[in-house]
Parts: C-alpha cells; structure tokens; sequence
C-alpha cells in the first residue's frame, strides 16, 4: 500500500494514536508499580513499627498490582515482548516468516479478545460480592483483566493491520536472515 494513500494516511493516524495510547499506559503501569511499593511499605513500617497495621492495603496493592501486570503486558504485546513462534523462523524462507508472524499476532488477539469475553464475565458474575476490606464490588478485582484484553486485541490488530498494508512492523532482526546452524 502507498504510503500516501488515504487508507495509509489513516493508518499512520492510527499508529500515532495508538503510539500516545501505549506511552499513557506505560506511565499508568509505572505509577501503579510506585503506588504498590509505597503501600507495601507503608504497610511494613504501620506493621513492625507502629504496631498498628492498615488493613486495606494487602488488598489494594494487589488490586494495583493486577491493573500495572496486565496494562504493560498490553505494552509489551505492542512493542513485540510476547511470545511468538522464533523456532519456527529460523528454518522458514523470509516470505514465509511473515505469515507466521501474522499467525503468532493472530493467536495474540484471540487471546485478548478470549480476555475481554471471559474478564467481562468474571466481571458480571462476582459485582454482587464485596471485596471485604475494602467494600468494593468484586467485579473490581477482575477489570484489569478485561482492559488488559482490549488492549492486548487492540494492539494485535494494529500490527496485523500494518502487516496486510505492507508497512514495517516492528519484530526481532536478527530472526530475517538467521538459520538454524547459528543457534
């Protein structure tokens, strides 16, 4: 596809957006990494040296803990961090090594969109339930799963949109030209 067609324009639009999407969470995992750490050790020092332990904050670093894993798993899918078929690429012609890498993307939004479906269902099914310590919802505990899922579909879509406009994708290269007898 033509780099200045109006389906590639949009795409690039996309691209961009979806660029400012990721940064957004990666800042969002970031912080919630500095949020569980503080309330860890807000906890620690309440415990052994006021003697006197908050409850809530097990609770609420793991619910943290939960949204920073699956938002920078998101992440990582975008910037190629996942798991993927690299055997596979070492013995294939490069032609081939792209349809298997639009295979492993494929597999990758089936598994976010598997995600959204039955996060989304964990979601509905356990709203009635209140986290006990913190008097929450227990659909709570299962949103980052189901976000984590949109985001993962979504960033798997981008590349297999990329791929089928014939625009580079970011992946490992030293897997283009590499063989088996390197390994």
């Amino acid at each position: 596809m033509a780099e200045d067609t109006p389906a590639a324009s949009g795409l690039v639009r996309l691209v961009r957006a979806l660029n400012v999407l990721a940064t957004v969470t990666l800042y969002l995992a970031a912080f919630g990494l500095v949020l569980m750490t503080a309330l860890v050790a807000w906890q620690v020092f309440a415990r052994y040296v006021l003697d006197d332990s908050p409850s809530w904050t097990e609770a609420t670093s793991i619910l943290i803990m939960s949204w920073f894993i699956f938002l920078g798993a998101a992440v990582g899918v975008r910037e190629n961090f996942h798991m993927g078929f690299d055997v596979l690429l070492y013995v294939l012609p490069t032609s081939a090594k792209i349809w298997l890498r639009s295979i492993s993307d494929l597999a990758v939004l089936a598994f976010g969109i598997g995600m959204v479906v039955y996060g989304g269902q964990l979601i509905v099914q356990t709203w009635p339930s209140p986290i006990p310590v913190l008097q929450l919802p227990g659909g709570f505990v299962y949103m980052p799963v189901t976000a984590g899922g949109v985001l993962i579909a979504l960033f798997a879509t981008e590349r297999l949109l990329l791929r089928f406009a014939g625009m580079e994708v970011e992946h490992d290269p030293s897997l283009d030209d590499a063989t088996l007898s390197e390994v």
